[in-house]
């Protein structure tokens, strides 16, 4: 045992700026890493026989026959709607010259 009472104290010693941003990458890799290995693994699909896969295209291409048949649909009932405001405008339009035809007339004389 020493009995020397003027023996220095022991410091502890600090770290760095360096040593401490090293430490703190370190434990920071650690965890990702071991994050990474024990992250659940997401669940692998089932593979798709060929006859499911061609039964559900059969589907698909019907879905999208049906909506391009109401597309026609809705196309030809507007182009019918239009021709008609166009016949109701002409029918205005012949009357209003017509008209136009009588006043011109009278105003001639």
């Amino acid at each position: 045992m020493n009995s020397n009472l003027n023996t220095p104290i022991p410091t502890a010693r600090s770290l760095t700026g360096e040593g401490l941003a090293a430490a703190v990458g370190i434990m920071g890799s650690a965890l990702l890493v071991a994050k990474r290995l024990f992250a659940a693994k997401p669940p692998r699909p089932e593979p798709m026989s060929r006859a499911d896969f061609y039964a559900e295209l059969v589907a698909l291409k019907d879905q999208i026959h049906a909506g391009h048949l109401a597309i026609l649909e809705k196309l030809d009932a507007n182009h019918r709607e239009l021709l008609a405001a166009l016949d109701h405008q002409a029918t205005r339009i012949n009357a209003l010259e017509s008209g136009l035809a009588r006043v011109d007339e009278r105003t001639r004389n």
